[in-house]
């Protein structure tokens, strides 16, 4: 905006001489060139950063800017308005949103394959479409669930991609191999969906369901949550649940694998809890850390995949980033025994990232 402002102001000239009220031309070329250099600056004080964070670093930091407002440096809990402008005019999208696809039910779950190239879209209609994104996003194949308890709850792509899972309020997790040549998968007709049972111990509900599902980064675990409180893990290759943890004081909304090595677990339950376990330690029952910050449910979990960070989403309509590095010991005997477990709790609150409410 600045160039064009510049460009606006050498451009603009006219022959000196008097206009029709005793003034000179000359006058009108300066009172039009103070007004535009005004206009100008305003806009670069208005699309920067704020003073004190201009003279607080020498390069402008988004990480800064959110951390000043976790610790309310502003003094008022928010962005004002000048560091507002500067984030949403560096990183949110100018073009605007573009529609894919319109079905005649909502969509509950959506997501993108570990490369990007397939999104994966879960509707409340009993279909899960995948997109390939490097195509246009043309539909790569259509799923047709079987046995819906109102919606998919969610959906996973296996790290390969031959595989997805989808769960629906249900207590049996459906797998189906979508890398056949067929378009259309219709449960049990053109391909089958094959029922993974979670509901093998004693005290289950009749109304017994799992709200997520994911895979574990060798493909051979899934990691689900439940309406009981708790955390499942099944072994594919064994074909059954080896793993109940009983987690939450309420529905744990969603799972995932911190890292690789599958001995890592996060968990997001309606208690407005994010929290961490190690399989490796888990004879307390205790999880190895608990974050707080979140006013409402958790409603996702998404890992990076380091075993160090993930991101959550609330109903308080807040996104969160979360590093476990961050928290403190919550008992020095863990680690006087040597214990392989993190032993960690966190009181620290996240950077957070707010999200407009959006109907997406």
């Amino acid at each position: 905006m600045g160039y064009g402002m510049s460009r606006l102001h050498e451009g603009y000239s006219e022959p000196e001489g008097l206009n029709s009220d005793g003034s000179s031309s000359v006058e009108v070329n300066n009172d039009f060139s103070k007004l535009h250099n005004d206009i100008f600056h305003m806009t670069r004080l208005r699309s920067g950063p704020s003073e004190s964070i201009r003279k607080s670093m020498d390069r402008v930091s988004v990480t800064r800017l959110l951390r000043g407002r976790e610790v309310n440096s502003s003094g008022n809990g928010k962005f004002s308005p000048v560091d507002r402008a500067f984030v949403l005019g560096h990183y949110l999208p100018v073009d605007g949103p573009e529609t894919v696809d319109t079905m005649d039910s909502r969509a509950y779950v959506s997501q993108f394959s570990a490369d990007g190239s397939l999104f994966v879209a879960g509707f409340q209609g009993s279909h899960i479409r995948i997109y390939d994104v490097d195509k246009g996003w043309e539909i790569h194949k259509d799923i047709h669930a079987r046995s819906l308890r109102w919606t998919i709850s969610d959906a996973a792509l296996s790290p390969d991609q031959r595989f997805l899972v989808y769960s629906s309020l249900a207590p049996i997790i459906h797998i189906v191999n979508v890398g056949t040549a067929s378009r259309e998968s219709y449960a049990n007709v053109t391909d089958i969906h094959d029922g993974l049972d979670f509901s093998e111990h004693e005290d289950v509900r009749y109304s017994f369901g799992l709200f997520s599902v994911k895979f574990s980064t060798d493909g051979r675990e899934l990691v689900a949550g439940s309406n009981d409180d708790s955390i499942y893990v099944y072994d594919l290759q064994a074909n059954k649940v080896t793993l109940r943890l009983p987690a939450h004081t309420s529905d744990v909304n969603t799972v995932a694998f911190a890292d690789e090595s599958g001995n890592l677990l996060y968990s997001g339950s309606d208690d407005n809890l994010c929290k961490v376990w190690d399989r490796r330690c888990l004879s307390t029952g205790e999880a190895a850390g608990v974050l707080t910050g979140h006013l409402h449910g958790i409603t996702h979990i998404d890992s990076r995949g380091d075993g160090r960070c993930f991101i959550s989403n609330g109903k308080d309509q807040a996104i969160k980033m979360w590093d476990i590095r961050k928290m403190t010991s919550n008992a020095d005997g863990y680690f006087r025994k040597q214990s392989p477990c993190l032993g960690l709790q966190i009181f620290k609150i996240s950077t957070t990232v707010q999200a407009t409410k959006a109907s997406t």
